[in-house]
């Protein structure tokens, strides 16, 4: 049954008038009346003018970029090759659409007000990019949303995110396993055997994902982990700089230290640093991704090359019909490993 404007100003107990200005913000509207219309648009999951109104309007020229942290480097190469392709050819009105990039900050409320927000706009295409959060309650109320978009016209892609199934949402993941898989296998294959790990957010999937591929490599190679081994931060430069103290501290014969990305990384050789060690005659270090500045930082950064820029502009491609999706609905776009001056052989003992 199609929820009208009516049925929401009986949920909010207010008047058709009062959600008319609530949704279409013209008109001063007190916070508390205002909220009670919007938790009662969110309730009944109402759409503006209906759904045959929202199909027409699914050419609208609003497109959604959901990142976790717009200052992250990562996400501000992908989220700016997906906006790159965004304009031109399929707009309207001169083929421009408008990209609007939606900061969750890694907040699963924030992403979920965000998709809400965009089904509200009707607009054109959604890209979420980045690990999703592993919370069943959660994922379950952003597969509702991503279902609810895709059956009022909007596209939706996934890039770097795991498929969400039964919503129409194509996925373009990374191969987040294999690569962390191949630069602890690339530590082990030097000789290390000590090898510590600072890992991203333990509630995100890009973390359990690569750690998952570090833990196999050294399963492979008989290698038994400590507990102590590893640690959690966030994907930024002063969880590895503390992530590597506190490692270091627990057990200062470790060899390596695997960070959860590039940033992380450059926060660890900082730490390294300041402990009066070198890199990597003392203590190796290896990233993820391949930002820019991996290139630079001295020793440069062995790393894992994920093509965000790559990735990043087929998902604005795909968002828009100019690429066909992958077969399934999803592709995985592998990673390279990247050797650099960061990583060496072990000190002797």
């Amino acid at each position: 049954m199609t929820v009208t404007l009516a049925d929401v100003a009986a949920r909010a107990q207010v008047s058709p008038a009062t959600v008319s200005r609530v949704l279409n913000g013209n008109y001063p509207v007190a916070a508390p009346t205002r909220e009670r219309v919007l938790r009662a648009v969110d309730e009944l999951d109402y759409v503006l003018n209906g759904p045959a109104s929202a199909l027409a309007a699914a050419t609208s020229d609003l497109v959604g970029i959901l990142v976790n942290d717009i200052a992250d480097p990562f996400f501000g190469i992908t989220a700016s090759a997906i906006q790159a392709e965004i304009g031109g050819a399929g707009g309207r009105a001169g083929g421009e659409r408008l990209a609007v990039v939606c900061n969750t900050g890694g907040s699963p409320e924030r992403e979920l007000k965000y998709l809400t927000l965009l089904q509200r706009q009707r607009a054109a295409a959604v890209v979420l990019t980045g690990g999703a959060v592993v919370d069943a309650p959660h994922a379950a109320a952003v597969a509702a949303k991503l279902r609810k978009l895709g059956e009022t016209g909007t596209r939706v892609v996934l890039c770097g995110r795991p498929p969400v199934p039964d919503t129409g949402a194509v996925a373009l993941t990374f191969d987040n396993r294999g690569g962390a898989r191949a630069a602890t296998g690339h530590l082990l294959g030097l000789g290390h055997r000590r090898l510590g790990c600072v890992a991203g957010p333990p509630e995100r999937t890009t973390t359990r994902h690569r750690l998952a591929g570090h833990r196999a490599a050294l399963a492979a190679a008989g290698v038994e982990e400590d507990p102590r081994w590893t640690v959690y931060g966030r994907f930024d430069r002063r969880s590895g700089y503390e992530g590597a103290s506190e490692l270091l501290r627990r057990d200062p014969s470790l060899t390596a230290v695997v960070a959860a990305n590039d940033s992380v990384a450059v926060g660890v050789c900082a730490a390294v640093r300041d402990l009066g060690l070198r890199i990597p005659e003392d203590v190796s270090v290896t990233g993820f991704d391949d930002l820019p500045f991996s290139l630079d930082v001295v020793p440069g950064l062995t790393t894992v090359r994920i093509p965000l820029a790559e990735a990043g502009a087929r998902a604005g491609r795909i968002a828009m019909g100019r690429e066909e999706a992958p077969a399934g609905g999803v592709g995985e776009i592998g990673g390279e490993l990247v050797v650099r001056g960061s990583t060496g052989a072990p000190r002797a003992s």
